[in-house]
């Protein structure tokens, strides 16, 4: 180690280049909603379900709202395999914060037509209602569509009551 300088000890990385990213939400499409705010968990599942119209496979959507609970976007966050779809925080709420949403309400569609929540969806809204605190921003209702018929989480109590909807 005798005869080595300091510059000799310590290795010289290269410089790291940064990206320089802009974020943006991007309009596929558009769907009408004459109703125009969101009063009910019937009113979002009549938004959803027509925005779902005949998926095969397991499908977890956010719908944004503003303050006024009017929705101002919609994303599909994940597609699941027939029975299942892995959903992360992160990914559900990356469009509400983007679209500036004061609230958000999530959906799933159960292509088995049965509406029952698993042991996976309601610990999904639990995490979503915890992260969502911590964002502030709202988790409003979870719902689990069907071809006919859908499944609030919230009326059904595995949300508690905080406001409107």
């Amino acid at each position: 180690m005798k005869g080595l300088n300091k510059v000799d000890k310590k290795k010289v990385s290269p410089a790291k280049r940064i990206n320089i990213v802009q974020i943006k939400l991007i309009r596929e499409r558009s769907l009408l909603y004459k109703d125009r705010l969101v009063r009910s968990p019937q009113n979002a599942y009549e938004i959803i379900q027509s925005f779902l119209a005949d998926c095969d496979r397991e499908h977890f959507i956010v719908l944004c709202l503003d303050t006024k609970n009017q929705p101002t976007c919609i994303q599909t966050v994940h597609i699941g395999s027939l029975n299942a779809s892995i959903v992360h925080p992160r990914e559900v709420l990356k469009s509400a914060i983007l679209s500036n949403s004061a609230s958000i309400i999530v959906a799933h569609n159960h292509p088995s037509n049965i509406p029952t929540p698993s042991n996976e969806d309601i610990e999904v809204t639990n995490r979503l209602i915890e992260a969502g605190n911590i964002l502030g921003i709202e988790l409003l209702d979870h719902l689990i569509i069907c071809e006919n018929s859908f499944l609030s989480l919230k009326e059904k109590g595995y949300i508690k009551d905080r406001g409107v909807i």
